[in-house]
């Protein structure tokens, strides 16, 4: 096959929603139709051995809940599918944002019962700044459900995103009986004691009277509605869909496999294959011949017994080669990458070669960082992979002066996948751990134990913003570092950081030094 086929046959993209809408489990039924595993895993471990294969971290299986992004791929009609499952929880919304800068269209899950949850609106900020392709999966209508066009008008007016439904279910929790898949007027019916999903009945006429042989006295009905939706809806356009403009819903059960193979099959045929992405220099085109593509994301430990870390690289331009020379553009070097890897979930194989729309592991020493740009040799730097101003603060102290570098080990590297992000004081030189939610905390708390047999205690911090602070003048930059040295810190890369106690100190020392630029986020 081509250098052009390949690229034109690849779909990557993100599964993302509010937490416990179901996106995990519906990951896990993609994964089974695409034959990448046989036993679709229970998100909620407790309940059966199995736990869900995106979930590969063991806090993730203990907790029930995705606080990694993870990585899958397999091979489904032809298309090469990879399927980047985000966490749900906000509390790891940054490695969210920064996954979506990786995928070319998006897959959001609501749950029917719930709608529009406030998680589910920043996310799909995300996607409109973007401009990324929108499918919505309408999830759990074997519970009781809204009312499938209240759900539809909150959609619209919350995400801000025409809606256009390309199947319609029949009732919900006891009394759901089916979908009518519109796109491919089929019927496929219900059953909770089935989960091998049989073919839909071909309906090309909605009006067969066979239709009452299925369905019984909601036929009328579901004619009524689907003559609504035609009425009210705007007919599907896939130019539409592909600028973000138009969002298709599906619904289905994917607990009970349902509605999942209908929404994988729409979405091979008009999602979109690798789109252009763009540099700081230029856009950069998918089929162009030269290799460029960047870290979105850093994982260490991905197998706790081989102490191995990984750095997520997506495929932008150009054929990947094994044991090729690239260029590390942030360091000016050239580097040969002998065991590039493929991912499901936790599981690696090394591959010879991947293409644009690709994610690949690139095993790592502490090379890479998260945005680092990896090219054939051209001098080009890519955009939009910030990390944000922290929400909360914590001292964090070493528990077991027995394990001082298994904790500064253990700290580093879990920093450098950005789970959370470490200052150092410089008045005092303590490490201060930043995050945006609590529940980092506990997971680098767990993480540093488990995963570095080290132990950390952390200590509350009154502080209201870490702000990343620049100024074309050298002398107002010392005087402001000089009269703030108290707040002063510096990150990872040993940039110079301003610790907020309050918006009212913040908003004072902008006051003051009007020439000094005050960055909420790292990139710029």
């Amino acid at each position: 096959m081509g250098f052009k086929e390949e690229i034109k046959r690849r779909r990557t993209f993100g599964i993302v929603s509010h937490p416990d809408a179901g996106k995990t489990t519906l990951t896990e039924k993609l994964l089974l139709f695409g034959g990448a595993i046989r036993v679709a895993g229970a998100v909620k471990s407790n309940k059966i051995k199995k736990g869900a294969a995106s979930d590969f971290m063991e806090i993730e299986r203990q907790r029930g809940i995705s606080v990694a992004t993870s990585v899958m791929g397999f091979e489904y009609r032809n298309y090469k599918v990879n399927i980047l499952d985000t966490p749900g929880h906000q509390d790891f919304q940054e490695d969210t944002f920064r996954t979506l800068t990786a995928v070319d269209s998006v897959i959001i899950v609501i749950d029917a019962a719930k709608g529009v949850e406030p998680q589910t609106e920043k996310l799909m900020n995300v996607c409109r700044m973007r401009k990324t392709p929108v499918i919505v999966f309408i999830n759990k209508l074997d519970r009781p459900a809204r009312d499938t066009f209240t759900l539809l008008d909150e959609i619209e007016e919350q995400l801000k995103i025409s809606t256009r439904p390309l199947s319609w279910p029949i009732n919900s929790g006891p009394d759901f009986k089916g979908v009518y898949n519109i796109y491919k007027r089929s019927l496929n019916l219900f059953d909770a004691n089935v989960q091998e999903i049989e073919p839909g009945f071909l309906f090309e006429d909605i009006n067969d009277p066979k239709l009452e042989d299925h369905i019984g006295g909601d036929a009328n009905e579901l004619r009524e509605e689907l003559e609504l939706v035609e009425g009210v809806y705007p007919e599907f356009d896939n130019e539409a869909y592909l600028a973000g403009d138009l969002a298709p819903v599906f619904f289905g059960s994917a607990l009970y496999n349902f509605g999942v193979q209908e929404l994988l099959d729409a979405f091979v045929e008009i999602a979109p294959s690798p789109r252009p992405s763009f540099t700081e220099e230029r856009e950069i085109k998918p089929d162009e011949e030269a290799l460029s593509g960047f870290v979105f994301k850093i994982h260490a430990n991905i197998d706790p017994n081989h102490r191995s870390r990984i750095a997520f690289l997506k495929i932008c331009s150009g054929k990947f080669e094994r044991n090729a020379v690239y260029k590390h553009i942030r360091s000016g070097k050239n580097i040969r990458i002998s065991s590039p890897t493929a991912f499901m979930a936790s599981q690696k194989e090394v591959i010879d070669e991947a293409f644009p729309g690709d994610i690949i592991g690139l095993p790592d020493t502490g090379n890479f960082i998260i945005g680092d740009t990896l090219t054939a040799g051209e001098e080009i730097h890519f955009k939009g992979l910030p990390s944000f101003s922290p929400e909360l603060f914590r001292y964090i102290e070493n528990a077991d002066p027995m394990k001082s570098k298994q904790l500064a080990k253990g700290i580093d590297q879990l920093m450098e996948e950005g789970v959370a992000q470490l200052f150092t004081n410089q008045f005092n030189g303590r490490k201060i751990i930043g995050t945006v939610g609590q529940l980092q905390f506990e997971v680098i708390q767990y993480r540093l134990e488990h995963e570095y047999n080290a132990k950390c205690r952390f200590e509350n911090l009154s502080m209201h913003k870490a702000c990343w602070i620049e100024c074309a003048d050298p002398k107002m930059l010392q005087e402001f570092k000089k009269r703030k040295h108290q707040k002063m810190a510096t990150d990872k890369r040993g940039r110079d950081v301003f610790m907020a106690d309050s918006a009212f100190i913040l908003q004072m020392a902008q006051d003051e030094f009007k020439d000094i630029k005050f960055h909420f986020t790292s990139e710029f």
